[in-house]
């Protein structure tokens, strides 16, 4: 019973303890919260007073600047209305100029106009002399003054006619004389002077490198491979700067031929040495061989020639690897000899024999680099060599006129090489503007007084006026010449020179009975 009664006292007595502690700390938490109330109050007080402070500190120093910017303002305006009255200052200085010198303009005119009056005045009593002087002239000379002029200008005509084609003749001979000292300086100077790139166009061949480290290989160990190749071949290689590039150079073009063969076929094995650079070397040699044999086998059978000796095919063949004026060799030979052929049987000539000639007349062309003389006394000399026909060789030698041609096979040689050479394609000319050059080299000649009609030949190289022998005498015939040549020079755009020939003929014809 005693234990019960302790243990209801002792749980009173918690509960009693737990009620106190729980009214202590909301007393406590109350007057916490009354504090940071108080302390909040504080803290919303001293803001309110900073930022009332802090407003009116920004409100004294925009005051402060408005009125620095105020005083800029005004110094700025004080300036500006000093420089816009220098300004007008100026300009009214300028007008008591301008004003001045309007009237100094004026009174200068007002001389000028006298002066202009009086020469008029002058004028007109010269003109009344002057007609009074004519007058009385044409009283003594019983003449109007039309005829005289037509007189005085029809002798000075004639005179002048013969003093110009003696002062023509004259300057053509002394042209012709000193032109060719002038050209062999000229072109000595020009030969001394543009060697190298001459040389650089025309004796030049570029292979192509995989890579720049193959130039090393090219070169090797103390230049032992170069040395074999420019040894073998006779071509000297040039290995600079250029990339990927080694440049062959050498005047004959079938040594640049194999040396580049024998370059290439190097590059592509791999392998380059003394040994092999020899072995390789040979192989090309046999390799161009086969290609200028089947080349000119190509020509023979395009242009069906037969009978040729196996030599004279190799050199036709060599012609592959020869460039005339920027035309291939080979090439033109074969046109020539199509050309001929089909101006043969237009003409019912002799087909056979105008193919075979234009086919061989630049056979010279193949051995000139090895042998001296134009091409034209090697291609004799090689057919002489091998029997070929009397008539071939004389179409050979007198394609350029240096032989009187026997045939008229051998003149159809003459016109088909210039044609070939000048015709639309070999000069990169189109086909209109090439008939339109031959059109207007007619059209100069037929405007000339006196010209009864004219011709342009030889693929416009010529032209050929025939003149009325009534109205041009011999003398006026040297000026014509010359006045036409005058002409296209300055209104025609043409490749070498245009040859101009005026022909004067009088004919009489009677008849014995």
């Amino acid at each position: 019973m005693n234990i019960i009664v302790i243990v209801a006292a002792v749980l009173i007595s918690l509960a009693i303890g737990a009620v106190l502690g729980i009214t202590y700390r909301k007393k406590i938490a109350e007057s916490k919260v009354g504090n940071a109330e108080e302390e909040a109050k504080r803290i919303v007080s001293m803001a309110k007073i900073e930022a009332e402070n802090l407003k009116k500190e920004e409100i004294i120093k925009a005051k402060e600047e408005i009125m620095t910017s105020r005083k800029e303002l005004d110094q700025e305006i004080k300036e500006r209305r000093g420089e816009v009255q220098r300004q007008e200052t100026r300009l009214i200085q300028k007008e008591e100029n301008l004003d001045k010198r309007s009237e100094n303009f004026e009174k200068k005119e007002r001389e000028f106009d006298k002066q202009v009056e009086e020469l008029e005045k002058q004028k007109q009593d010269v003109d009344k002399m002057y007609a009074d002087q004519l007058n009385k002239l044409q009283e003594i000379a019983s003449l109007t003054e039309q005829e005289a002029k037509d007189i005085l200008l029809q002798e000075v005509q004639k005179n002048l006619t013969a003093e110009k084609a003696e002062l023509i003749r004259e300057a053509s001979r002394k042209i012709k004389e000193e032109s060719i000292k002038n050209a062999k300086e000229v072109l000595t100077y020009a030969v001394q002077k543009c060697a190298a790139d001459h040389s650089q166009e025309t004796t030049v061949s570029i292979v192509a490198l995989p890579s720049d480290d193959m130039k090393g290989r090219i070169i090797g160990r103390e230049g032992r491979n170069i040395k074999a190749i420019e040894t073998l071949t006779g071509v000297d290689l040039i290995i600079d700067d250029t990339p990927e590039a080694v440049v062959l150079s050498g005047f004959d073009p079938l040594r640049r031929e194999v040396a580049k063969l024998t370059l290439e076929k190097l590059i592509e094995d791999g392998r380059i040495h003394p040994a092999k650079i020899e072995e390789t070397f040979e192989k090309a040699k046999q390799e161009l061989e086969e290609t200028i044999k089947s080349e000119g086998e190509r020509a023979v059978l395009e242009t069906g020639v037969i009978g040729l000796h196996p030599d004279i095919v190799k050199l036709i063949g060599k012609l592959k690897y020869r460039t005339s004026y920027g035309q291939n060799v080979l090439n033109h030979s074969i046109e020539v000899s199509n050309l001929a052929r089909i101006m043969a049987e237009e003409l019912g000539l002799d087909p056979k024999l105008a193919r075979r000639a234009g086919l061989l007349h630049d056979i010279g062309k193949a051995l000139d680099h090895d042998m001296e003389g134009t091409h034209v006394e090697i291609g004799v000399e090689i057919l002489k060599k091998y029997k070929e026909n009397p008539l071939v060789i004389n179409a050979v030698e007198a394609h350029h006129e240096d032989v009187e041609p026997q045939t008229l096979e051998a003149v159809l040689v003459q016109a088909a090489d210039a044609i070939s050479a000048s015709r639309p394609g070999a000069r990169r000319e189109t086909l209109e503007a090439y008939i339109k050059r031959l059109q207007n080299l007619e059209e100069i000649a037929d405007s000339f007084e006196g010209v009864e009609k004219s011709f342009a030949i030889q693929a416009g190289r010529e032209v050929r006026i025939i003149v009325k022998p009534d109205k041009i005498s011999d003398d006026q015939m040297t000026v014509l010449a010359r006045d036409v040549s005058k002409r296209v020079e300055n209104e025609m755009d043409y490749p070498g020179q245009i040859k101009v020939n005026v022909i004067r003929e009088t004919r009489v014809v009677d008849y014995a009975k």
